[in-house]
């Protein structure tokens, strides 16, 4: 038995670890001439979104299909390029704070990343330096199903070798996180790093533990 109160620790990427200025794409929309939320509107319509992020899709096809949607609302084709263009340039900031005490608890336990992402989490995990930052990561572009499906908690548990009962997961979204709750994880609605530092105060001490068939 493991003295540790889970195997694993399951994170959340977007609103989690990575944050983003919340007038970034409004302020790209003004620059084109457009009404703040157009951009995020054709980028993130549900259709798209999860064509995207369950791989159906390239990263690459997602934003162009995102240009040919707003070339009327831009002028052309090529002004909503620009505009895309810009938004692919945004990257995004790393929570310092979540990812210090991420990098405790992996002393004692794996932190799998688990994010509905496109083609280019990879790319983007290397730009921000996170390439090494976990154990494991679940792009659900990767495997075709995302969040709050059950099956992306079993894939992540299972990538490094935990029960998804013995798993804490972690996510922004109040959805997310009931579906894993009803998959049988124990999970937490993330709204700030003082809470998770709360949460996971058992695991930020002391050497990795070591878990059934493991070495």
């Amino acid at each position: 038995m493991t003295d540790a109160p889970y195997d694993a620790v399951l994170c959340d990427f977007d609103g989690v670890l990575r944050l983003w200025d919340p007038d970034g794409m409004a302020g790209l929309d003004r620059k084109a001439g457009l009404t703040p939320g157009t951009l995020a509107s054709a980028a993130f319509r549900p259709g798209l979104l999860d064509a995207a992020v369950t791989g159906r899709i390239s990263d690459e096809q997602w934003r162009r299909r995102v240009a040919e949607d707003l070339a009327e609302a831009c002028g052309s084709l090529a002004g909503a390029l620009d505009l895309v263009s810009g938004w692919t340039a945004l990257s995004g900031r790393v929570d310092t704070a979540v990812l210090e005490l991420l990098t405790a608890i992996r002393s004692r336990v794996p932190v799998v990343l688990v994010s509905n992402a496109t083609t280019r989490l990879e790319d983007d995990l290397g730009a921000l330096g996170l390439a090494d930052a976990f154990d494991a990561v679940v792009n659900t572009a990767r495997i075709g199903v995302a969040k709050p499906d059950r099956r992306v908690f079993e894939a992540a548990a299972q990538a490094v070798g935990a029960v998804p009962q013995r798993c804490l997961f972690v996510d922004d979204t109040p959805g997310h996180v009931a579906a894993a709750q009803a998959a049988g994880l124990t999970a937490i609605h993330y709204r700030n790093v003082d809470q998770l530092r709360v949460a996971t105060a058992p695991l930020q001490s002391g050497g990795r533990t070591p878990r059934p068939g493991r070495e």
